[in-house]
């Protein structure tokens, strides 16, 4: 789980903003080396199958964090990293300078986009993947969807580092964290629904529905913008 929202110091702004190798690894890269090529090859398959599904994920963490970045970059907003945490696990922020909220908004739910582009492709173009070896793209669906779970889960007990994203959506629109869980769990139930029901109509015009409906408090967003200066 990681978070992109502004710096700590961008809060404040958000009331308009916020501101070698030994030798017993080498003893156990043999071990694994020789278990590896003694296995049967149906265990040798799955093996490469789960180190396939969590390369989707990981693909999935890339795009989360990509989509924040490229949103920094084009606002200028000079992001960098910061390590935090949640309770004992450690994990990072892509942290910002002070924005406006509309800008703000933008940034921290690029990463929620990101996932719903790549969750509706996903189960556009292989609506049966339920039924598909698609180790790649069911880590990839899997990511997203565990990750909008986890977000929304933060969101409803506003528990968690302060650069999280749903802190900065809610700031930045102005509404209570838990109804921007609202917004980014939908998605994820809709999705997983539509994982098991892919025949369905209503579920996937539903699921898209949601997605589109959560971007809809941009507009909250722009109304809290400063007047511009003549």
């Amino acid at each position: 789980m990681v978070s992109s929202t502004s710096k700590p110091s961008s809060q404040q702004l958000l009331c308009l903003g916020h501101k070698g190798c030994n030798m017993s690894t080498a003893r156990c890269g043999v071990v694994v080396l020789v278990a590896l090529c003694c296995a049967p090859a149906a265990v040798f398959g799955q093996t490469i199958d789960v180190a396939r599904f969590f390369a989707g994920a990981a693909l999935g963490l890339g795009f989360h964090e990509s989509a924040h970045l490229i949103a920094d970059e084009a606002f200028g907003a000079n992001p960098g990293v910061r390590k935090v945490s949640a309770g004992f696990i450690p994990f990072f922020a892509i942290t910002h300078e002070p924005v406006t909220p509309i800008k703000e908004f933008v940034i921290s739910s690029a990463g929620f986009w990101a996932q719903h582009i790549g969750s509706e492709i996903i189960l556009s173009r292989h609506p049966q993947i339920r039924e598909e070896h698609a180790p790649v793209l069911k880590g990839l669906l899997a990511f997203n969807l565990a990750t909008s779970v986890i977000y929304s889960g933060a969101a409803f007990a506003r528990h968690g580092p302060a650069e999280r994203d749903t802190r900065g959506i809610a700031l930045s629109a102005d509404i209570d964290e838990p109804w921007v869980g609202v917004t980014v769990l939908a998605p994820a139930v809709l999705d997983a629904a539509r994982y098991y029901r892919p025949n369905s109509r209503v579920l996937r015009w539903a699921s898209r529905a949601a997605k589109v409906g959560g971007t809809l408090l941009i507009f909250r967003a722009a109304g809290r913008e400063p007047p511009a200066v003549r």
